[in-house]
This record gives C-alpha cells, structure tokens and sequence, in this order.
C-alpha cells in the first residue's frame, strides 16, 4: 500500500525547491472549486473536496520540475486556470497538486494571424493585446474577463463567436498546443493543429498546457443590440436568419425568453416588460441590413452600446456578460432555485424543436438558445433555465430532449464520460492518455474509461 498522501505531499513540498507553492487552507480550498455549485446535483457531491497544496510554476522548467516530483510520490496533479468551469472540471477529487497555471501569461509570438500565448493568460488579456495589433480572439466565452486560454482549451470551448466560427473543435480554429507529459521523465510535446483534438475539452487528463497558439480574426468595431420582439417565436426566427444572413458581420446572437432579461441588472431597466430578447453583436456596416431585419420580424431595437467602450468601462457590462452560462448565474443571483441544462438542437428543424420542447415545459423551462454554428450548419444551442425540483425530474427532461432528437451535453456530471453527447471518450483521447499519463495522475476521476499502468494502487 502507498504512504498517506500526506506524507507525500510534504515529501514533495522538500523535493519542490524554490517553486512557489501554498498550502493555506483557506486558499487551497478557494482554488479547489469552480462554480459547479450552479448544479444542485453536483453541489452535494463535490463540496469538500480539495486539493492539498496549491503549487504555482513560472515557466515550463519548473511544470516538469512539479510533473517529476509528482509522479516520483505518487501525487494526483489538477491544472488549474481561472477556475471558470461548471461542472467541477478543476475539483481534485482525490487531494493532491492544484497546479496554478497563472503566473504563466506571457504573449510569446505572433506571426501569419495566429497568436502563440502561454497558458496562463486570459482571454480579456489576450484580446486587448490583438486588438493593439488590429486583430481579436475568434471565440471567447461569457467569462472572458477570467478564464484563461489553457483552461478554455482544456475545459471549454464554445462561446461568443461561435456564429460565425463554430467551436474550438472546428478544423482551423485551434493552430496548436505545447504539453507536458506525466511521466517519470516528463516531456514537452507539441500538437499542431488536428492532433491536437486529444487535448481539447479533456479537463486536463491527457497534459498539462502550457502554451497555445490560436488563429485571430481581423477586429471588428462590434455594436451591442438588445432587440425586443412580441413573441418568443418570433425572436426564435429573427435569431436564426441574422446566423444565417452571411452578408452581415456579427459576433453573438441570443435569443433569450421572457422573464430572464429581466434578471439582468444594468440591462433589463431599458427593456420593456414582457418581451423576450435577442442580444447581438454586429459589425457596424451591417446595422442597416440588421434594421430591416429586425422590422421583417416585428422587433424594436432597444439599446445599443459600442461593444469596445462598454467592456473598458466600470459602469458598464458588454452585452455577452448576459449571454451563455451568464445567462444562468444573473438568474441564479436572484433565484437559487433553478439549474440550466446544455442542449444542441438539430439543424433543418431548429425552430420546430425549439418550439416544441418550450410548449412542453412551460412553466418550468425558461428557453435561452445561442445562434452558432457547428460542422458548418448554423442552428441553436441552448442554456434553457430550469425550476430545480430533483434529480429524477431533471433526468426526466434530458430523457424527454434527446428523445426528441436534441443532443444533452450534461452539466450535472462531472467525467467527460458522462457529460459527452456521445456518452463515452474517443479512441483517440483514451489513447493519448496511456501515452502521456500513464499512472492516471492527471485529474483522476474525470475519465473514468482510463486504467492506469499498475491498476488504481498506482497512484
């Protein structure tokens, strides 16, 4: 049997050297949650749970000098970012190393449009710097201001953008990653472009980032719009001809169901009571043809902000701060009795499916769908707000989704198993993991479909 991990973990800490490391209760505790208590599922079963010590390396030396130690004691690792994940992506469930990936931030390169950052920065902080160079991020999510860029490779991967760019698992949106290994004798590996994909929304399991290279989009001037409409029907349709009116520029479009926008503090004052709401971003030679758009549809737009001026400004909250899972937490803010859900809706039918699964639970579902594009087909996926009442009740309404053909990624689980829409790891990934982390040391728990080398006493 291995010594208590205790004892590792102050073996470690003499191993470690001058590597900054923590192991302040209060503070580990802190970088041992993300906000997977937006799930009143998850929030039993991962409170409490935490990490031993908070280890913080400035440079890719030091994460090999940490990956060495570790895997010398035994130790489980979890690469941390921002920690903006929901669903316990970054939760140690078995103690161990929080591997603060913050203090590394660096933009190291640029050339040829895509941007070389080191894992630690954040997308606000990389996106100011792009747009310096008249470039922006292709895609970011609602919690731009503090997840970081590993941590959005690692956990996330859809979001503001995603209309007009899909997800990061779209071939061309992801240039590349650079990992270390848990291994005996870590290394550094470089993953460019598709071989990549192992590394993607993998919670960490299968490497440590600690560098990404991502593709830009020229910067655009974007408008905030808040759109009112009379009926959610007929914001449902205005939100997908603007996905898929490809003559106009546009960054965001969610439609949102009434009562939700009027959680939205700052925003909901100049909205009119009752009226669901679609907010977009559209680039500045497009207002006209959105205008015409908007009236085709019988809405009224309602306020418009410079999108630049509005996320500089302490006063102000750019209009994707209400979007994605913002969307749930303004909601949550006021009201802890709901939860949200993760859908896709199939393309061809989006508005009928929509519709459909909205009659179905009303009262208990609020719809807020997002306008993106996936495989190349514009259509809605959906943060719906849910009154919580059980467990049984909510598996009821994910059974209810797909058997009407609307994919559930479930935000109510924490192992990739469990929350994929295809329900188990591909190949590919589970491969990559014995390559990389053959002792199950990375975020064990998470992939629950892996064997580590010496079966689970390994570690």
């Amino acid at each position: 049997m291995p010594e208590p991990i205790s004892d590792r973990i102050a073996a470690l800490l003499d191993d470690l050297g001058g590597i900054e490391a923590e192991t302040d209760p209060v503070l580990v505790r802190l970088k041992s949650r993300d906000f997977y208590w937006y799930s009143p599922v998850l929030k039993p079963q991962l409170d409490g749970k935490r990490g031993e010590v908070v280890v913080r390396p400035k440079d890719e030396a030091e994460v090999l000098a940490i990956l060495a130690a570790c895997v010398r004691h035994r130790i489980p690792v979890v690469p941390r970012g921002g920690g903006t994940g929901n669903y316990g992506q970054a939760v140690p469930l078995e103690g161990g190393v929080i591997l603060d990936m913050t203090a590394m931030s660096r933009i190291l390169s640029f050339a040829d449009g895509i941007a070389e950052v080191e894992a630690g920065a954040t997308l606000m902080q990389v996106d100011a710097w792009a747009r310096q160079q008249g470039w922006e991020l292709r895609l970011w999510p609602s919690t731009k201001r503090t997840a970081t860029v590993g941590g959005f490779v690692g956990g996330g991967g859809a979001g503001i953008g995603g209309i007009a760019h899909g997800t990061l698992r779209e071939p061309g949106n992801l240039a590349g990653v650079t990992i270390a290994t848990m291994e005996e004798s870590p290394r550094m590996i470089d993953l460019a472009w598709g071989k990549a994909a192992p590394v993607n929304h993998c919670f960490g399991t299968t490497g440590v980032i600690t560098r990404v290279r991502l593709p830009l989009a020229p910067a655009m001037a974007w408008r905030d719009l808040a759109i009112s409409f009379p009926d959610f029907a007929a914001a449902a349709a205005f939100g997908l001809a603007l996905g898929m009116a490809d003559g106009i520029p546009k960054k965001m479009c969610a439609v949102i169901d009434w009562p939700l926008p009027s959680f939205f503090k700052g925003l909901a004052e100049l909205l009119p009571e009752g009226r669901p709401i679609v907010l977009a971003m559209v680039g500045p030679c497009g207002m006209g043809a959105v205008a015409d758009l908007v009236a085709t549809h019988g809405g009224e737009i309602e306020a418009e902000q410079d999108f630049a001026t509005a996320e500089a400004a302490n006063e102000l909250t750019p209009f994707y701060e209400y979007t994605w899972n913002h969307t749930t937490l303004h909601v949550l803010k006021r009201d802890k009795g709901i939860t949200y859900l993760q859908c896709l809706f199939p393309p061809g039918r989006t508005l009928e499916a929509v519709a459909r699964l909205r009659d179905r639970f009303a009262g208990e579902m609020w719809m807020h769908t997002e306008v993106a594009r996936f495989g190349g087909q514009v259509t809605m996926s959906a943060l719906p707000v849910i009154r919580w009442t059980t467990r049984e009740r909510l598996w009821e309404i994910i059974a209810a989704c797909e058997a009407d053909g609307v994919a559930v990624a479930n935000p109510h689980v924490y192992t990739l198993e469990e929350g994929a829409r295809w329900k188990l790891v591909g190949a590919d990934r589970l491969a990559f993991k014995r390559e990389v982390d053959p002792y199950g040391l990375l975020n064990p728990g998470k992939m629950t479909s892996f064997s580590p080398v010496g079966g689970k006493d390994a570690a």
